[in-house]
Formats: C-alpha cells, structure tokens, sequence
C-alpha cells in the first residue's frame, strides 16, 4: 500500500510536470541560470581555498634547539610532543649542519664566506613545524617556547599573522558566496512555482473536498520540484564540467602562472554531483515552501 502510494505521487508528479510544461520549463530555466553561477563560483571559491590551504600549510614555525640538547632520544621525544599538538601538520628535523647547508643554498653569493665558520658551525638543531591550521600558530609557538630544550621559535612575525588572516576571509567570502547563490535559487524557483500553484488552486481544492490529508496533496508537488531540479541542472553540469576540463587542458594546471588548480578527476565528478544535489534540494525546499504556504492559506 505505501510502496503503491509512493510510486502514484512520482507518476503524478511526472504527469504535472507534463500538464504544466510551460511553468515546469520556466522553474528549471532559473534553476538553470542560478546553478550556472553557483557552479562557476563553487569551482573558483573551491580552487580558492585549495590555493589558499596549500599557501597555510606552507607558513611554518622555526624552533631552534638548545646547542646542549644532543641526545638522540630526547630531540625524537621532544620532536613527538610537537607532533602531538593540536593544529600541528608534520614535523621536520633538521641538524645544524643540514641547517647551514640549507642557509648555503638560500643564500649562494655568501656560501665562500660562510664556509669559513663552519668548523664553529653557529647554526641551531631545529625543528620545523608545519601548520594544518594557521589559526593556531600563536598558541602552538606558546607551547612549544615554554618547552625545556627550545631555544627560541620564529613565527615571521605579524606579516604571517595577516597572511593567515587574509587566507581564511578569502575562504570565508567564497563559502558565504555559495551559500547566498543557493539561497537565491531557492528564492527564484518557490517565486515560480508559487504561481504554478496558483493556477490549480482548483486540482488542490478537488482533493481537499474529497477528504485528502495535507500530505497526500502535497507529495506530487514536491515530486515536481525535484524534477524540475533535476532538469535544471543538467545543462549547468554539462557545461562546467565541459568548462573546467578545457580551462585545465589549456593552462596545464596552473592559471596565470601562480594558481594551481585542482585535477580534472575527481574534482568535476564531485562537482557535477554537487550540482545535481543543490538542484534537487532547491527543487524541494522551493515546492515545500510554497505548497505549504499556499495550503495553509487555504486551510
């Protein structure tokens, strides 16, 4: 009996798409329009915060060890006790001496001259420490400073702090972009289905005199709605992922030299399911809204 009553509201709701094809055309083109820019946008906010994340996780902090710590198992234990820090990557292990070839290779034009003090070798065993989330540095570098046998930490001072800074509100502002992209394809579609509701305020007021139940009048709407979502996704997934796999092809993977993108695959099939999700979903919530509005008004 459910199932029966299940598949009944999916035939009826394929039927009003059907009878309605004018309106269910219009509701799918605004999906269409709105799943467009929110595709374009998701891409560029997603490869954005892959940008901006790598960027993060490259800032490190630099903890110079005390010139008596020598012993193998404390500097791995020390080195253990980082790693075990809330926030923290990886950590890296560098002795001095691998320190001063380090600083021979930054700085080639001074190689001749520092090679004379490398005998009195002034560089520091250090450990590098590597963010997964650049928000807590500061407290990471206040746990490791009071720690017995660092030397001092280095953090690259307050230019790393807005860095970070700058890196989340750019995610930020492109989630929150998203986020008002959907909002307004649910807005545009209930607007457009709320007058395909309308103009069979008669079919509703057939079935409420009969003695249907709220739910039963409900379900081929929102059928409908899902439907039209499904529909009006298809072309914004063709063409973004179409779109995106050209731009890949055509740059190699990095855009304009500095950004670099994220692969074809799997990214454009997580994509395109993405759209078609926030297609049915604002399919849904639009006829939800509206049919419940307008059953309420006529209650």
């Amino acid at each position: 009996m459910i199932f029966r009553r299940f598949f009944r509201h999916i035939k009826e709701g394929f039927i009003g798409v059907k009878r309605h094809f004018a309106m269910a055309v219009s509701s799918a083109s605004a999906v269409t329009i709105t799943l467009l820019l929110v595709g374009f946008f998701a891409a560029f906010a997603i490869n954005m915060a892959y940008l901006t994340q790598e960027i993060e996780q490259s800032i490190s902090l630099v903890c110079l060890i005390d010139y008596d710590v020598t012993d193998s198992s404390r500097i791995a234990s020390m080195k253990g006790e980082i790693e075990q820090m809330e926030s923290v990557d990886r950590v890296i292990y560098r002795t001095k001496d691998e320190e001063f070839d380090f600083y021979n290779q930054e700085y080639p034009e001074m190689a001749e001259f520092s090679e004379l003090y490398r005998e009195d070798n002034p560089f520091h065993d250090t450990f590098i420490v590597y963010m997964a989330d650049g928000s807590s540095m500061s407290a990471v570098k206040d746990r490791i400073t009071k720690m017995n046998g660092i030397s001092s930490v280095q953090d690259g001072g307050s230019e790393t702090y807005t860095l970070i800074h700058i890196l989340h509100t750019t995610r930020n502002a492109g989630a929150i972009l998203i986020l008002a992209l959907v909002a307004l394809a649910i807005y545009l579609i209930y607007n457009t289905i709320k007058i395909t509701i309308a103009t069979r305020k008669d079919e509703i007021w057939i079935m409420r005199n009969v003695g249907a139940r709220n739910g039963y009048i409900r379900a081929p709407f929102l059928v409908e709605g899902i439907i039209i979502g499904i529909f009006g996704s298809i072309l914004p997934i063709g063409v973004i992922v179409y779109a995106y796999y050209w731009l890949y092809q055509a740059t190699g993977g990095v855009l304009a030299g500095v950004i670099t993108l994220i692969p074809v695959y799997p990214f454009i099939l997580y994509l395109g399911g993405a759209l078609l999700i926030i297609g049915i979903f604002v399919g849904f919530i639009g006829s939800y809204i509206s049919v419940c509005k307008y059953l309420r008004l006529t209650r």
